[in-house]
């Protein structure tokens, strides 16, 4: 006869907040959200996904609206790229003509963002 195995919570019933809290443990333990904490997600969970990102290099080859380029990249695509939080933050102006450093979603390879503008 096979031995019993303790039950596991598999859905926790309450409210939607007890729902992001969770951390994803088996068991249905709920994290604590303190004053240092950002995000219910669990530790290392945004590094994976920047992690992701495929960076590229490229050329600015043409300046459109809303601080979004079209970049021509080395390897001869053309991407529609949008600045980065901290670029526009911190007013690094992109023309024409630069050279940018770019991340790219392996979900879509047309769009990027720009991540750093060299001299």
């Amino acid at each position: 006869m096979p031995e019993l195995q303790p039950a596991r919570l598999v859905h926790r019933a309450g409210t939607r907040a007890d729902a992001r809290q969770h951390d994803g443990s088996p068991l249905g333990v709920v994290a604590p959200l303190g004053p240092g904490s950002r995000s219910a997600a669990p530790e290392g969970a945004s590094q994976r996904v920047a992690g992701d990102a495929i960076q590229m290099m490229g050329t600015v080859s043409e300046v459109l609206p809303n601080t979004t380029f079209r970049v021509k990249l080395e390897n001869g695509h053309d991407v529609l790229a949008y600045v980065s939080g901290k670029m526009r933050k911190n007013y690094i102006r992109i023309l024409q003509g630069d050279r940018v450093a770019l991340d790219l979603s392996p979900y879509d390879l047309t769009r990027g963002r720009i991540t750093y503008r060299y001299k």
